[in-house]
C-alpha cells in the first residue's frame, strides 16, 4: 500500500441538484472558471450560435438548453482537487440523478431565490435524505426580485424538513440587490455586476460597526433593515453545527448570483472548508476505508455513443478505495474475471484526458466492451466482495415500441439494449414472447423523445412508439411464484425484464392491493435491484 493518503484526502466529490433553471449549469461554470479549467464562460440559453454550457454535450441538450445526462467535471482550486457531478435538472431525468447522488459524498442544491423549493427538489431531496448525505443550500438569483428571505428558509425547512443555517445573508434583491453580510467575519461584501464570463471583479468588503461607511455604500433604510434582520436572525437561526451539518441534518445556506458572478467564490471557499475527504462506502464485507483499502470502484452510470466517431461505450465508475493504476489488472466482480480498465479517462464535457492514475474520490470513464452494468464492483484480483446495489426506480410511462424498417432489425434491438443498459430507459418484454414486443418504460415522458432521437441519430433506426395506459409496476419478490396461476385484475399485464424476472403492469393502484389479496403469499416491490 503507497502512501496516498494526502492525495485521496485532498478530494472532494460533490453532486449539483436543482429544479430546472434555477441557475444550477451556470454556477457548475463559475466553479470551473474559478479553478482555471476553462477561461470563458458559455451563456448556456440563447441564441443558436451562442457558446453552449460545458457540461451539456448531447446534441439535444444543446437544442433544447436542458441537460439530459450527468456530466462530470474536475478541477483544481485552492490545492483541492474537485469532481463535480452535474446531473439534469429536468424531472424527466430524475433516474440519472437518483444514481449520481450515488457516488457522490455530498450535495449542493441550487434554489431560485423567486421561487423557493419546487417539486423537483424535493424528489431529490429524499434521496439525499435517504442516503445522509450532506446537504449545501445556494440560492441563485438574487439580482432578480426575490421573496422574503425568512419565507425562503422557512420554505427549506418545512418542505425539505432539514435545519438551515445561513452562513451569509443578502440585503436587498433585483434593482436594489445591494449585497451579502457574513456573519462570521460581521462584515458587509458589497454587490458589484461584474463581467459575466469572467472572475469575480474586487468586492468590497465593509465591517459592519463601520456605520456611517456602510450608510453612505448602501443606504440608510437598508442598513436600518439590515440590523433588525440580523438581530432576528442571530435569536432565532440555527447556530452552525460542522457535525448536524454533515449528518445531514443541518444545511448552510448561501446567497449570490451565479449569472453576475456575485457569492460564487465566496460560497466555493466556505464549502471546501465544510465538506469532508471521500467516505468510507458499504459493501457486503462492511465499511471499506478509501485509504486503508487497496482499489476498488463501482459502475453507476453507463453512456453510450459519448464520441459519434468511435461508437463507443463508456462505464462510469467513483473510485471508492485506493489508488488506480492503468497497468494493474483488477477484478470485474459480477462478470467473474481479472482484466485491465482499457482507455481510463477524465471526461469533461465531451474533452477527454487519458488518465494513468486515479484516486478515491475520483470519477473514471473506461472503455466498455458490453460487459458492465450499473452497481458493478471492480476491486484488485485478489479480493472479492461487491458494493450496495443501486436501487432501479420504478418507471411510470410505458409505450410499445416497434421498428419502422423491419430490415433494420438487428440495428434497433442492438440500438434499444445499449440505451436500456444506460439505465436511461428500462425495457421489457411480453411475458410469453421473445424481442419480436418490446415494452419501454420511463420515469419522464421525454425520455420517450430522447430514444427517439437517439435511435435515430445514433442507430439510424426510425421507430413508432404506442402510448400503454399503465401507470404502475410492480417486481415480483417471491421467486417460486407460477406466473401462469397468478389471479389478478383485468387491468393487469404480467411482463418480464431483460434478467426474465416477472414484473406486473396495473393502470390502477387499488389492483395492486386486489392482486396481493387474491394471492397468499405473494410479495411486491416498487423498486428493482441493479
Amino acid at each position: 500500500m503507497g502512501n496516498y493518503a494526502d492525495e485521496i484526502n485532498r478530494r472532494r466529490t460533490f453532486a449539483i441538484i436543482s429544479h430546472p433553471d434555477a441557475g444550477k449549469t451556470t454556477l457548475t461554470e463559475k466553479f470551473l472558471l474559478y479553478g482555471g479549467a476553462i477561461n470563458l464562460a458559455g451563456s448556456v440559453k440563447g441564441k443558436a450560435t451562442a457558446r453552449h454550457a460545458v457540461s451539456d454535450w448531447m446534441q439535444i441538450e444543446k437544442e433544447r438548453g436542458i441537460s439530459v445526462t450527468s456530466s462530470v467535471l474536475q478541477f483544481s482550486y485552492d490545492g483541492f482537487c474537485i469532481n463535480i457531478l452535474d446531473t439534469p435538472g429536468h424531472q424527466d431525468f430524475s433516474e440519472d440523478t437518483y444514481r449520481t447522488l450515488m457516488a457522490a459524498d455530498s450535495a449542493v442544491m441550487v434554489i431560485d431565490a423567486s421561487k423557493g423549493v419546487e417539486a423537483q427538489t424535493r424528489k431529490l431531496f429524499k434521496v439525499c435524505v435517504m442516503r445522509h448525505i450532506p446537504i449545501f443550500t445556494f440560492i441563485n438569483k438574487m439580482d432578480r426580485d426575490a421573496n422574503d428571505t425568512f419565507e425562503l428558509l422557512d420554505d427549506i425547512e418545512k418542505e425539505l424538513g432539514i435545519a438551515t443555517c445561513p452562513v451569509n445573508w443578502p440585503i436587498g434583491s433585483g434593482k436594489n440587490f445591494k449585497g451579502v453580510y457574513e456573519r462570521e467575519s460581521r462584515c458587509v461584501i458589497t454587490y458589484a455586476d461584474t463581467e459575466k464570463g469572467t472572475k469575480e471583479g474586487h468586492a468590497t468588503r465593509i465591517p459592519f460597526a463601520e456605520t456611517e461607511n456602510l450608510a453612505a455604500q448602501i443606504g440608510e433604510d437598508f442598513l436600518s433593515q439590515l440590523t433588525d434582520e440580523i438581530e432576528l436572525l442571530d435569536g432565532a437561526s440555527a447556530s452552525f453545527d460542522l457535525e448536524q451539518v454533515r449528518a445531514g441534518n443541518l444545511t448552510p445556506v448561501f446567497f449570490g448570483s451565479a449569472l453576475t458572478n456575485f457569492g460564487v467564490e465566496i460560497f466555493l471557499q466556505h464549502f471546501l472548508k465544510m465538506t469532508t475527504t471521500p467516505l468510507p462506502r458499504r459493501a457486503d464485507i462492511g465499511l471499506v476505508d478509501p485509504v486503508e483499502h487497496d482499489f476498488s470502484a463501482f459502475v453507476f452510470k453507463i453512456q453510450a455513443n459519448m464520441n459519434k466517431a468511435h461508437r463507443d461505450r463508456i462505464a462510469f465508475m467513483r473510485i471508492c478505495s485506493g489508488r488506480f493504476d492503468v497497468n494493474e489488472e483488477v477484478r470485474h466482480v459480477q462478470g467473474g474475471r481479472v482484466m485491465r480498465l482499457s482507455q481510463p479517462q477524465q471526461i469533461m464535457a465531451d474533452e477527454r484526458k487519458i488518465l494513468s492514475e486515479a484516486y478515491a474520490g475520483d470519477i473514471i470513464g473506461v472503455f466498455d466492451p458490453g460487459i458492465f452494468s450499473i452497481g458493478d464492483t471492480v476491486c484488485m484480483p485478489g479480493e472479492q466482495f461487491a458494493y450496495e446495489g443501486i436501487p432501479t426506480f420504478a418507471p411510470e410511462h410505458f409505450a410499445r415500441v416497434r421498428q419502422v424498417d423491419t430490415m433494420k432489425r438487428k440495428q434497433f434491438v442492438k440500438g434499444i439494449m445499449q440505451i436500456a443498459q444506460e439505465g436511461a430507459i428500462q425495457i421489457f418484454q411480453e411475458f410469453n414472447t421473445g424481442m419480436e414486443e418490446i415494452i419501454v418504460g420511463v420515469v419522464g415522458v421525454l425520455q420517450f423523445d430522447v430514444l427517439k432521437y437517439r435511435l435515430e441519430n445514433e442507430y439510424n433506426v426510425e421507430i413508432k412508439l404506442e402510448n400503454l395506459p399503465y401507470e404502475y409496476i410492480r417486481w415480483i419478490e417471491n421467486k417460486d411464484i407460477d406466473l401462469d396461476k397468478l389471479t389478478g385484475t383485468s387491468d393487469m399485464k404480467k411482463i418480464k425484464d431483460l434478467k426474465n424476472n416477472p414484473l406486473l403492469l396495473f393502470i390502477n393502484q387499488w389492483s395492486i392491493g386486489m392482486t396481493v389479496d387474491r394471492n397468499e403469499g405473494l410479495i411486491l416491490s416498487e423498486f428493482g435491484r441493479t
